[in-house]
């Protein structure tokens, strides 16, 4: 992927896949807490236990939505989520690609994706989601996501404060140290999302990002890429 064709944590006007300009705006989500150094990527209604893992830097790292109008009057009437970022150095970026997976970087032209299914992703420590979640995942819909109660995961990101609606910072239920889960909606809704890392100068990780596919050039302007790992598998034994 070009870097002049990646818009992440860059405010002000951008190409959108459709083909026309938006404009772009960044909100901070706060800080996710990834002691273990291994980030989960998922739609966390779906598969917050069946993560795609990334190596980062064990730490407190800072969490911002990329936001696109892309209304057609320019009056913020039509926002879509553009890219969830993760953020470990506030060095220039680079280069920006696929993040690798067990085996090494895919093949060229591929990425590893987010598969969503519920309209959300999600940032969180993958390790933790075993230890500060309640019971098993055939129990997480009715007693912490969608409980009808004020608190409940979907009733924090349907809320205007204190974040963006349609996002969250959310502290799993069992936590003992803040082991959190930081969520936004996924743009324009289900499908599967390339995970990218930027890199700087000297090939160090600047950040890791779900591209959303709202910004950028139109999907005939470069070939579509393919979808690798457990996805690429499964349509394979569909067909």
């Amino acid at each position: 992927m070009r870097l002049s064709d990646f818009f992440a944590l860059v405010p002000g006007d951008a190409p959108l896949v459709t083909g026309a300009t938006g404009e772009l705006i960044v909100h901070q989500l706060g800080v996710l807490r990834v002691p273990s150094g291994t980030l989960g990527a998922a739609d966390p209604f779906v598969a917050l236990d069946r993560p795609i893992t990334v190596r980062i830097p064990p730490g407190d790292h800072p969490v911002a939505v990329t936001i696109a109008d892309v209304s057609t009057q320019r009056d913020r009437s039509h926002l879509r989520e553009a890219y969830l970022s993760l953020v470990i150095s506030d060095a220039p970026n680079a280069s920006v690609e696929p993040v690798p997976g067990p085996d090494g970087p895919p093949e060229a032209g591929a990425f590893f994706g987010v598969a969503v299914d519920a309209g959300t992703v999600a940032f969180f420590d993958a390790p933790a989601v075993e230890s500060s979640m309640p019971n098993d995942g055939d129990s997480w819909y009715d007693e912490v996501f969608d409980t009808g109660e004020p608190g409940s995961w979907f009733d924090i990101m349907d809320s205007e404060t204190p974040l963006q609606a349609g996002t969250a910072n959310i502290e799993m239920p069992l936590a003992l140290s803040g082991e959190n889960v930081i969520l936004a909606h996924s743009g324009w809704g289900d499908g599967v999302y390339p995970l990218l890392q930027t890199l700087d100068a000297e090939g160090r990780l600047t950040g890791v990002h779900i591209d959303l596919q709202v910004v950028g050039s139109p999907p005939e302007a470069e070939p579509a890429p393919r979808a690798t790992g457990w996805l690429a598998r499964v349509k394979r034994a569909l067909r």
